[in-house]
């Protein structure tokens, strides 16, 4: 797929999805109607400020106009995953789906070894942390506030705060962890 057809084919899906007419996307971005529907057929050639333009218009990331489609399905082995350490070991993640321009979130598998802690200075501005415990006792502590999650629990908060993770047991601790990027 050439980068025009991708930018025609998100072009059309973001405009839609906001729905807007070419009259009023031209509006908001300064990018004539004639020109804006040339390029969502494929047939204009945008220069890169056009782009932007059209990204500010439709109050988008300029990625989000360049990066190629998603595929409907897709299917993640874990065993092609590379396996992030910390703390020499004690803290063990796989990011099964890395955030992208469409995809505003990561989604992470972590096993933490007993009796061990992983510490987070916080994570970038307006970022929600959403942790799922599928095995064992695990204490989240988030600004000095401290909560014991058991199998079945979860918590959402605020990531930009210092935290830190706290297995209090004699077994690893698994845990789903989604870092969301409003």
């Amino acid at each position: 797929m050439s980068i025009n057809e991708i930018i025609a084919a998100n072009l059309q899906r973001l405009r839609e999805e906001r729905n807007l007419s070419f009259g009023q996307l031209a509006e908001r971005s300064g990018v004539s109607k004639v020109m804006l529907s040339q390029i969502e057929k494929g047939e204009g050639n945008p220069t890169i400020n056009t782009i932007w333009k059209i990204a500010n218009g439709l109050e988008v990331d300029y990625s989000q106009l360049i990066a190629p489609p998603m595929r409907k399905v897709q299917i993640v082995r874990g065993a092609d995953i590379p396996l992030q350490e910390d703390d020499n070991g004690k803290f063990k993640a796989k990011c099964y789906f890395p955030a992208t321009s469409s995809r505003r979130f990561d989604v992470f598998t972590v096993v933490l070894m007993a009796g061990k802690r992983h510490f987070s200075e916080g994570h970038s501005p307006h970022t929600q942390e959403y942790v799922l415990v599928h095995q064992g006792r695990l204490e989240a502590v988030i600004d000095k506030d401290s909560y014991v999650l058991e199998e079945g629990d979860a918590i959402c908060f605020d990531c930009t705060l210092p935290h830190h993770f706290f297995n209090p047991s004699q077994e690893v601790v698994r845990f789903l962890d989604i870092v969301y990027y409003q």
